[in-house]
């Protein structure tokens, strides 16, 4: 394949120069004979902390809706995805050149009966660490666990396992050489995770001052999907009826969420930035949960390097787009940093030195 050039300022560092691609990948020496592709500001590949391919509303999906989705995720910049858990085997996606980079979590691990049907391993205490051994196994890298979820015996968010069994599934998973992350919306299951080590949190609307510091402690990262949180009136108001109490705690976490975020943040906590795709939520929409992070009250930088190069740093790639590296990067026609709005229409993607959209 010819040398193509993109010229532009290249982010984090904004400085302008001519980038080339030779075989897929980065260099800065001038090709002789390049041909121009795009001009444009250049920013590292997106990253999706908190996706799901191979999900919709009631569970998996074949290969050509997954497929239909990873390209929606793609096209809209995201070129490496965590995949926070899927009922689906995607593992094929590695397979695939013209997809996003993938990291897997397997298939998401509940209590019985106390997640979203036909999405997770649905598991009894006794029986948890066996599940995140395979899931580990099975994964590339990470483990999810669904930390809590509404309990119909106490009409409100509760932890799905004791802190014990949670302690030792966090275990089991770190000597299979795996992280772990879990969904946690509420208070009460945070400080077991947190000091049984785990690594990461999803959404955290249940953390306190006391709790922020001891992630701080423990490098405990947080993806907090500031738009999934924008759905708690929603999900009040369908429980209402029969479980006040649960509605009552989540118009409590909606309210205080920016506060409880924000203090994470300023605290030091590491934030990410994951849309949620897959299930309610659509995909293609990274874009959204970065103003949202925005919105929040992050910094433009802060809130793109959350979705860029930080994130992929975090998840084990060069987060610079350096001498030799992956040509995987996404072209806008302004910066994103004056305007994040911008990262809804990118000008170009370029996955392992191929344009694809």
């Amino acid at each position: 394949m010819a040398a193509q050039r993109f010229a532009g300022p290249v982010l984090p560092d904004g400085e302008a120069r001519d980038l080339y691609v030779v075989d897929g990948q980065v260099t800065y020496e001038r090709q002789a004979g390049a041909d121009t592709a795009v001009e444009g500001w250049i920013v590292p590949g997106l990253v999706d902390a908190h996706c799901h391919l191979g999900l919709d509303d009631d569970g998996a999906v074949g290969e050509a809706e997954t497929e239909q989705q990873a390209i929606e995720d793609r096209d809209g910049g995201a070129l490496l995805i965590r995949d926070c858990g899927s009922a689906a085997d995607t593992a094929w996606i590695h397979d695939r050149e013209d997809l996003p980079r993938l990291v897997r979590a397997g298939r998401h691990i509940a209590r019985t009966r106390r997640y979203i049907r036909g999405y997770a391993h649905e598991v009894e205490p006794e029986e948890l660490s066996a599940y995140v051994a395979q899931e580990a196994q099975r994964g590339d890298g990470w483990v999810k666990l669904v930390g809590d979820w509404i309990s119909r015996d106490a009409g409100d968010l509760a932890p799905s396992f004791p802190p014990e069994v949670f302690a030792e599934a966090i275990r089991t998973a770190h000597e299979h050489g795996a992280r772990v992350t879990a969904h946690c919306f509420g208070h009460e299951v945070l400080g077991g995770l947190i000091d049984a080590g785990i690594d990461c949190l999803e959404h955290g609307t249940g953390l306190t001052p006391d709790l922020v510091e001891r992630m701080v402690a423990g490098s405990v990262a947080l993806v907090p999907t500031v738009m999934q949180l924008d759905k708690f009136p929603q999900y009040a108001e369908a429980g209402e009826a029969k479980f006040p109490e649960y509605a009552a705690t989540m118009t409590d976490l909606h309210a205080r969420r920016r506060e409880t975020l924000m203090n994470a943040h300023e605290a030091g906590v590491a934030l990410y930035a994951g849309s949620d795709g897959g299930g309610m939520s659509r995909h293609g929409n990274l874009a959204g949960e970065v103003v949202a992070l925005h919105e929040l009250g992050l910094t433009a930088e802060e809130a793109l390097g959350a979705a860029s190069w930080r994130a992929r740093e975090w998840l084990g790639l060069d987060g610079h787009l350096r001498e030799g590296t992956s040509a995987d990067f996404v072209v806008y026609d302004a910066d994103p940093r004056a305007d994040l709005t911008v990262l809804r229409r990118p000008v170009a993607v370029v996955l392992r030195g191929r344009v694809v959209a």
